[in-house]
């Protein structure tokens, strides 16, 4: 599908650790987003390139992140994503600044999207309580621990709480993911602050 220019004027803060990110999560959503017309931002632990994976083993291709996750806030941005990568989830979910970050966005009503071991950093963030949302199967019993009520689905949108929550499974499926961070930011209301 095809969202030239939809989202001009929105921004996007990508969060991810510099070793271990799944590489298709971190750069579709980046491409579909951009292709939409917002501007993408990556912000990594550390201020040198990101070192993606490919099904968590082999080397995937480098990313130039364009700011730190400490020097990062919400301010000015619409909505968060938070990519997969089982060693980029278990780092993330333990970084203080990550866990800021989301509950920033949280706290500001704006979308926060997680997709495969992401929603790791759902739970450490006290953000997967009373939710419905979906991970990478084996997270089911953390998020259902955490609160969460768990759906294999390949896009999961809560718009129950105090701002939407999107959350998917594994890389194939990234589209529906996309697309529900499109959507989710095309048709926030909101577009008058934009303007």
């Amino acid at each position: 599908m095809s969202h030239h220019g939809e989202l001009d004027g929105r921004h996007v803060l990508v969060l991810t650790t510099n070793y271990g990110t799944e590489q298709d999560e971190l750069r579709r959503p980046m491409t579909v987003l951009r292709e939409a017309g917002a501007r993408v931002t990556v912000a990594a632990q550390k201020d040198e390139e990101v070192r993606t994976l490919v099904s968590d083993r082999h080397p995937g291709a480098a990313v130039t992140p364009d700011t730190t996750l400490a020097a990062a806030t919400a301010d000015g941005y619409d909505a968060v994503v938070v990519p997969g990568g089982t060693l980029n989830a278990d780092v993330l979910r333990t970084d203080a600044d990550a866990r800021r970050l989301v509950e920033a966005f949280a706290r500001a009503g704006k979308p926060v999207a997680a997709i495969c071991h992401g929603p790791w950093l759902l739970v450490d963030s006290g953000l997967a309580r009373g939710r419905e949302l979906t991970s990478y199967p084996s997270l089911r019993p953390d998020l259902e621990n955490a609160g969460a009520t768990w759906q294999d689905r390949e896009v999961v949108v809560d718009a129950s709480g105090d701002h939407p929550l999107i959350t998917s499974r594994r890389p194939g499926d990234l589209d529906a993911f996309s697309e529900a961070i499109v959507r989710a930011l095309g048709d926030g209301g909101d577009r008058t602050r934009h303007a």
